[in-house]
């Protein structure tokens, strides 16, 4: 498989990794805690019950994992422990991905510190944070290889982290069905502040189960005893990725991912003891039988467009609503629900990277600096830019010289990290996501604006999600370190432009998302 479908989407890592874990285990705030009435907070806290709760994690009906949710007290405050292990099946191979945050919550229920760690092929990372007041937000982000990147955000008032964001529904007066409830948030996965809002959509009966005793015969654990428990349907509407059932402790009883994720509650043996035993057998076979998470989300294109040097391609978009996208714009056109894409020849000849303007560099301020993982001004980063372009000075020319190091220097292979450029630099291996980094790093340290699309891109068939860079010669031209390709061909479809805090809006298109082509010319 090509690394498109292979490096599908760090939505496929941060999604399945963080965003599966941190779809909603944990619920920890009231209604109350955006009013600013301290008694009522207070109040809230009291009624929160102690204990744990366990998931199994499925995707498309097979267990791949497991999940839990921990509310303890402490001398500070509230403790909520959210943990999320996975063998997420990607290209034929089983990649384990665990996720374990740890949010401490005042006696009135504001957040006040946080710690996030993150582990997959065998890649970790760490974000650790706090609050200073009402307004500042202070983090350092961790990863293997370099410094900590400390950095403040200023936020309005009290904030949750999104993991917790659920349960403030749930907790004081009945849910409503049909209500919308908006919600300040920061996220330490994406580094942003952000409001989200999520509804309640509906009201139901589960049926639980809440013990287990262990069947020799089948050497698994059973159900023993069951309980019935109200629950109401919330979905996040307005940049919540949440999808699932609350009951009316704010815990979870259900809830549903992209690519076929599933987090139900059950009793620990029956959601990790069976796991593990299910798990034990399948590598005693030598069995990889699990389907595969990128083709689940991979989009059929119903003809055959080859790959290269696409000049045209003309679709149309349905199932989800595109507003919000970056779908209009360079050698993009939307029309109503008409997408078309155009491959441009890029320019014999650009601007010198000696004779910019300040009004230049102005312009492209932050396509030209560097961000929390995109470490252009580093020194390892800034001496292999200059040792692959040497004396060019031409900005095509250099972009070109760095399109085709990445694309040679960089082994194709899955992986399951948040892409760092300086550790891609030293690894030297990783997918789609991988080689944008680095590359956008590269070009950047040169001096030529470069920032990060993601979107789809077409391999033998279908619609695989992809990210690739888009770099300033004149205009925004995309390219693809990934394939080798300068310019990248039309079957690119561009969706979202910048990092992981724009990224998470391609999570509503995953299993919603309907592609019919129209014209593909070759």
């Amino acid at each position: 498989m090509s690394i498109s479908g292979r490096g599908r989407r760090r939505q496929a890592t941060a999604l399945l990794l963080l965003g599966a874990w941190g779809g909603g285990l944990s619920l920890l705030v009231r209604r109350e805690f955006f009013q600013g009435r301290a008694e009522r907070l207070v109040e809230a806290a009291l009624r929160l019950s102690p204990g744990a709760t366990f998931f199994a994690v499925e995707q498309n009906g097979t267990r791949i994992g497991f999940a839990s949710t921990t509310i303890d007290t402490v001398p500070q405050g509230i403790e909520v422990t959210d943990y999320f292990v996975a063998d997420l099946p990607v290209a034929g191979q089983s990649q384990r991905a665990s996720a374990r945050s740890v949010v401490l919550l005042s006696r009135g229920l504001a957040l006040r510190t946080f710690d996030v760690q993150a582990e997959a092929a065998q890649t970790p990372m760490r974000v650790v944070g706090r609050t200073e007041g009402d307004s500042v937000v202070i983090f350092a982000m961790d990863v293997p290889g370099q410094s900590a990147d400390t950095q403040r955000v200023p936020v309005r008032g009290p904030v949750l982290v999104p993991t917790l964001a659920p349960l403030a529904v749930a907790l004081g007066e009945t849910p409503k069905v049909g209500k919308t409830y908006r919600l300040p948030t920061f996220d330490p996965q994406q580094l942003q502040s952000r409001n989200v809002a999520l509804t309640v959509q509906a009201e139901s009966l589960f049926v639980v189960d809440d013990s287990a005793r262990f069947d020799p015969t089948a050497k698994r654990w059973t159900s023993a005893l069951t309980d019935t428990v109200r629950a109401w349907h919330v979905v996040g509407v307005e940049g919540a990725g949440f999808n699932g059932w609350v009951d009316a402790q704010g815990r979870v009883v259900l809830a549903t991912q992209a690519a076929g994720i599933t987090l139900r509650r059950m009793a620990y043996e029956l959601a990790f003891e069976n796991w593990r035993i299910a798990r034990d057998a399948v590598a005693a076979a030598g069995s990889g039988a699990q389907r595969n998470i990128l083709e689940s989300s991979a989009i059929s294109a119903g003809v055959s467009l080859g790959r290269g040097t696409l000049p045209r391609l003309r679709v149309l978009l349905s199932g989800v609503r595109l507003d919000g996208y970056d779908l209009d714009g360079g050698r993009q056109s939307l029309r109503g629900d008409t997408l078309t894409i155009e491959r441009r020849t890029v320019p014999v000849t650009t601007y010198s990277l000696t004779t910019r303007a300040p009004e230049f560099m102005a312009r492209f301020k932050a396509e030209l600096g560097p961000e929390p993982l995109l470490q252009s001004t580093d020194i390892a980063i800034v001496q292999k830019a200059i040792a692959v372009t040497g004396l060019e000075r031409d900005a095509r020319k250099v972009a070109e010289k760095l399109n085709r190091w990445v694309f040679d220097s960089l082994r194709k292979e899955v992986t399951f990290s948040v892409p760092n450029a300086v550790q891609v630099l030293r690894a030297r291996r990783g997918d789609c996501n991988e080689h944008t980094q680095l590359y956008v790093a590269l070009s950047r340290a040169v001096g030529i604006p470069a920032r990060i699309a993601t979107g789809l891109a077409f391999v033998r068939g279908k619609f695989y999600y992809h990210a690739w860079p888009e770099i300033w010669l004149g205009e925004w031209v995309a390219v693809d370190p990934t394939f080798g390709q300068f310019p990248a061909d039309a079957a690119h479809l561009r969706f979202v432009i910048g990092g992981l805090n724009k990224q998470a809006e391609l999570l509503r298109l995953i299993g919603n998302l309907e592609i019919e082509t129209v014209d593909g010319r070759r």
